[in-house]
């Protein structure tokens, strides 16, 4: 088990509910808001692990609806509840229609250290389709804002291969986030989950995404553009300046502890999983009446655990120390997998190299077939 552990608070209301979703979330309501605030308190409060926390990530469906007042409390209650490092990455995630400087400047005040800023596309067309409630231009507003607040740790989250998106307008979008110059980008391929009403208004207006072959052109594209300039890809979707890489993703991704709070989050601590009940109300009700909160906790088998770490592990840019993961899991991976991945070595996709496996851009591409 590791010394340190990240934390997820899934923070569930929304202005408005964008076409593509997925997520556990809700429109905002101020009474049930301070009433989550306060059962999400008591659950950070009620948790027993004395291990010590350096990752603090605010998520949901954005986060910065609460008061800057709500993040202090909350936050308030991980220092009393857990031994925080000193130097914590708390991260808030934030839409750029609801992102004013003196917000950022009452986060940043209240302990926010870093903004993950959900831009999505930097095409107008593209985010009417997708539901968004902003404009490229408020994007850029909202970028421009969290620089004059003082935020000096700035993710940008950007969709590829949208609905009706060409080739050329996906270079377009991944020029201008460039141009946005954050620290940190993720880019990510949707997905078109079957109950979202953008598959329906899909079907409607006959949109279609681009075939898979454009589809991997675009993220070639982006990659070549983010390489250009000067940022390093660290995960399949994650892009970082130098030491900028998200500490809250890289544990997630080497597989390390991880504590979820508030409703519909999900924790995994020593091979144990659980998941928090997903409705809202019913999550601070349990809460108020001191019942659990956690459904369906089981331990994970060690073949779990194994192709778990295995699939997380490859996913990064370091790839899998085999000495390491040997030592961690005892399987060593060239006697139990090697015949097996042969062909996705011969082909380039996966690469052996001092001792680690991991996948080559290509490689990443196909991630979800070779694994």
């Amino acid at each position: 088990s590791d010394v340190y552990k990240r934390q997820y608070l899934h923070i569930p209301f929304c202005s408005a509910i964008c076409d593509y979703c997925n997520f556990n979330r809700g429109l905002y309501d101020e009474t049930l808001k301070q009433r989550y605030v306060n059962a999400i308190k008591d659950e950070i409060e009620r948790w027993d692990d004395s291990r010590s926390v350096d990752s603090i990530f605010f998520g949901g469906g954005p986060p910065s609806l609460l008061a800057a007042n709500d993040v202090s409390e909350i936050l308030a209650a991980c220092r009393s509840a857990f031994d925080i490092a000193s130097d914590v990455e708390t991260t808030l995630e934030m839409n750029p229609e609801s992102c004013t400087q003196s917000d950022v400047e009452a986060f940043l005040a209240a302990g926010i250290t870093r903004v993950s800023l959900g831009v999505q596309s930097f095409l107008d067309s593209e985010l009417k389709r997708l539901g968004r409630a902003h404009t490229v231009d408020e994007a850029k507003e909202a970028v421009a804002a969290i620089r004059s607040a003082g935020c000096n740790n700035l993710s940008i989250d950007l969709m590829l291969w949208l609905p009706g998106q060409t080739r050329a307008d996906c270079l377009k979008s991944v020029n201008e986030m460039v141009r946005c110059g954050p620290d940190h980008a993720s880019l990510y391929m949707l997905e078109i989950y079957p109950n979202s009403p953008l598959r329906d208004e899909m079907a409607r207006s006959d949109w279609s995404v681009a075939p898979e072959d454009d589809a991997s052109d675009m993220y070639f594209d982006a990659l070549s553009v983010t390489d250009s300039a000067g940022y390093q890809q660290y995960e399949i979707s994650n892009e970082a300046r130098p030491g900028r890489q998200s500490r809250h993703n890289l544990k997630y991704w080497r597989y390390q502890n991880w504590g979820g709070f508030g409703c519909g989050a999900h924790s995994m601590i020593d091979g144990c999983r659980w998941k928090n009940i997903s409705e809202t109300a019913g999550y601070i009700e349990a809460i108020e009446h001191r019942a659990t909160v956690a459904e369906g906790r089981r331990k994970l088998s060690t073949d779990e655990l194994t192709g778990e770490a295995i699939f997380m592990g490859l996913r990064l840019n370091e790839g899998i120390d085999l000495h390491l993961f040997e030592e961690q899991y005892g399987v060593n991976l060239r006697t139990r997998f090697g015949p097996d991945l042969a062909p996705y070595m011969n082909q380039g996709l996966l690469i052996e190299l001092e001792g680690r496996w991991r996948l080559s851009r290509k490689g990443m591409l196909l991630s979800n077939d070779c694994l």
